[in-house]
């Protein structure tokens, strides 16, 4: 990758914990939370605004479903929000027994099931889980995970990847592309290359991840063996998560935390909390997600 990248921070308030980015297929727009903040952002990338919506609770990813409704996924279950109105009703409860767990990153499949995290309110060890849900089933596929972040999938649907942050280790697992179920235990893919954590993460037309390294202040550019092509660096310590947007899906924006970070740190990190729009240097072919199955 030739060039420096052109990085610009996006008109919207700074959250405290930008997470969840995702790129509507039907409509073009990008949506992201701020998790502790209860917020939801939508930017519209033709007119260059994005508007934000206070929430009930702690939401941390959103899915089209069609060209009326959106699935959310929150603290308290999966819910439906209506696009006209931004209404909320409950679809499926998620861990209704566990007062101290949240959503965390999300993403949904080719096949339209979507794999959903779940954590610890205040990272307790071994507290969340990653679940898969399609057509109203939910199946817990891993459990006894800290951070679940780095949930994408290879374009063709046959391979899955997570992490557990904290082990700093991403995930590779062999999927039925039919369903986006595992047919195969986990296998470590990439264990890192000396900055921060992995969180979120993102797969390329190419098969290409893109991850943001939690205080590395970084977002890497994997090959589809786990090599290092590329690093990009950024204005924050805390990216969050990349998105894919725009014709070709050949743009990206990212999130960005501030939480956890004190008084200098902020100083040195003013943009911290900001989503931010990436312009490479060389052109690619990024991945939208799929809308989410609701039904068989």
């Amino acid at each position: 990758m030739s060039g420096a990248p052109e990085i610009r921070a996006l008109g919207a308030p700074a959250a405290t914990l930008g997470e969840g980015p995702s790129c509507d297929p039907l409509t073009g727009v990008v949506t992201w939370f701020d998790i502790l903040g209860k917020t939801l952002y939508e930017h519209d990338p033709e007119a260059g605004t994005t508007r934000t919506h206070a929430l009930p609770m702690r939401c941390s990813a959103l899915a089209a479903v069609d060209a009326e409704r959106q699935l959310v996924v929150s603290e308290a279950g999966l819910f439906l929000r209506d696009r006209a109105s931004g209404a909320l009703s409950l679809h499926r409860p998620l861990e209704a027994d566990r007062p101290d767990t949240r959503s965390n990153d999300s993403r949904t499949h080719p096949s339209g099931a979507f794999w959903i995290g779940t954590m610890g309110i205040d990272a307790a060890p071994g507290a969340g889980a990653i679940y898969w849900y399609r057509a109203g089933e939910i199946r817990r596929l891993f459990d006894a995970i800290t951070v679940p972040n780095a949930i994408c999938f290879s374009p063709d649907g046959r391979t899955g990847y997570f992490t557990d942050t904290p082990t700093g280790i991403i995930n590779r697992v062999a999927l039925d592309p039919a369903t986006g179920l595992p047919v195969g235990a986990p296998d470590p893919f990439d264990t890192g290359h000396g900055r921060g954590e992995p969180d979120g993460a993102v797969v390329d037309a190419d098969g290409c991840l893109w991850v943001a390294r939690w205080d590395g202040g970084c977002l890497e550019h994997l090959s589809p063996e786990g090599a290092l092509i590329a690093t990009i660096d950024l204005p924050v310590t805390r990216p969050t998560c990349p998105v894919f947007f725009g014709a070709g899906a050949g743009r990206m924006i990212l999130t960005s935390a501030r939480e956890g970070l004190g008084p200098d740190a902020l100083a040195a990190t003013p943009q911290a909390g900001c989503s931010f729009e990436i312009r490479l240097a060389t052109p690619f072919s990024g991945k939208l997600d799929a809308p989410v199955a609701l039904a068989p």
